[in-house]
């Protein structure tokens, strides 16, 4: 098979879904080898921050000499991004190899796992065929049915900010969602979170975890050094620095300095200078109030324009909410991107009491001495942005 085969076979009807449960991908890992069993790994779970987290962990641990995957989601404009070594992709030839063997061992053992199991069996082979020393996987959904947490041990669970997002399939409550992101914490190993949730802190005393609840507080000179913007980040970096910490007392602070000096996480409050444009995947209402603060904070009294476009399974009337009440806005259009789930343009018009446009190219949002801000879901992004600006 070709790449661009892989690709369409991959995103077909038949495996482009989410069906939560361990069971496909245990069955398809046992036929590979279990290799998952081989690798020591670093889980991270949350609603929002957990990718701008395993990029900082993975840049500090490869600069400390770990031979480090990184397993990330979604991608923005390759399936070879989600899987990387050190800070390389996967190549696309390798991807196509291990997506064929994957497959071809699920289709004569009778299993029918998803896209995200398929790809998690390719990350954990991918991994150890590698000899990868340690692994940061982001859970995709949740974490307690996640694919991702078939493993049986970890060196740590992370558990980031938790708000109100897939509540149709992780529960309507915060304690609910926190309750299934408990779900990846290991037996005799430890947790680290940010927030002091009763059903995380219930779930290490039942296997026996550390809990760990980090600072607040940041050294100035870490912050400083984080290529990653936004006020939101000082709580993500506070998480990484606490699991350096507890797990890797080996690591001084002037390797934890270059390691996030070398961080690159494309399309989080990402800003391109050239087109005066912010980048930014919000893809729930709390990702659009921090989108809201950090743009009042870099960008004060500047017009903006907003290009919106989400999914349908999403929040977006309160995600319009943050674009609605900002005194700076100036025009606001309407992106519906190439998904079946993506909102159309006329049940945004319909959601909103302001003035909205239908974008056609990125282009027409571009306005003289105005930041135009591109915001909403990842799978829009690749649409109207080309690889070679965000990419730098």
């Amino acid at each position: 098979m070709k790449y661009e085969e892989v690709i369409k076979d991959i995103t077909s009807v038949g495996k482009f879904h989410i069906n939560l449960g361990l069971e496909r991908i245990s069955q398809l890992l046992t036929c590979l080898g279990n290799p998952q069993d081989n690798l020591k790994c670093i889980q991270v779970a949350g609603t929002n921050g957990k990718g701008s987290v395993c990029t900082m962990l993975a840049s500090i641990l490869a600069e400390a000499g770990y031979k480090t995957g990184l397993y990330t989601s979604p991608h923005i404009f390759d399936y070879t991004e989600r899987f990387r070594v050190n800070g390389v992709d996967i190549s696309k030839d390798d991807f196509v190899k291990y997506y064929t063997h994957v497959t071809e061992v699920a289709k004569s053992n009778n299993i029918y796992p998803t896209e995200f199991e398929i790809l998690t069996a390719i990350m954990f082979k991918y991994f150890s065929d590698n000899n990868i020393d340690i692994a940061v996987i982001e859970t995709g959904l949740g974490g307690r049915f996640d694919a991702t947490n078939v493993l049986k041990t970890n060196l740590c669970a992370v558990i980031t900010h938790i708000d109100l997002d897939h509540t149709d399939r992780l529960g309507a409550t915060k304690d609910k969602i926190a309750f299934e992101k408990a779900g990846i914490i290991k037996p005799n190993s430890c947790v680290i979170t940010s927030e002091g949730y009763e059903a995380i802190k219930d779930k290490a005393d039942e296997v026996d975890a550390l809990f760990v609840l980090s600072t607040p507080y940041v050294q100035q000179e870490f912050l400083d050094a984080l290529s990653l913007k936004g006020v939101h980040q000082r709580e993500n970096l506070a998480l990484v620095l606490t699991t350096i910490q507890t797990l890797f007392k080996d690591i001084d602070d002037k390797t934890i300095i270059s390691g996030l000096k070398k961080v690159k996480n494309p399309c989080r409050f990402q800003y391109i200078k050239e087109k005066n444009m912010i980048i930014d995947g919000a893809h729930n209402p709390n990702c659009f109030e921090a989108l809201r603060e950090n743009l009042d904070i870099y960008f004060p009294d500047t017009k903006r324009n907003y290009v919106f476009g989400c999914l349908n399974t999403k929040d977006y009337k309160k995600m319009l909410f943050y674009i609605e009440t900002d005194p700076n806005l100036q025009n606001l259009y309407i992106y519906p991107f190439n998904n079946p789930n993506s909102v159309d343009y006329e049940t945004i018009k319909s959601s909103t009491d302001i003035s909205c446009f239908e974008l056609k190219t990125i282009e027409d949002a571009f306005e003289e001495g105005v930041l135009t801000v591109v915001c909403g879901s990842f799978y829009m992004l690749n649409e109207l942005i080309t690889k070679d600006v965000i990419i730098k």
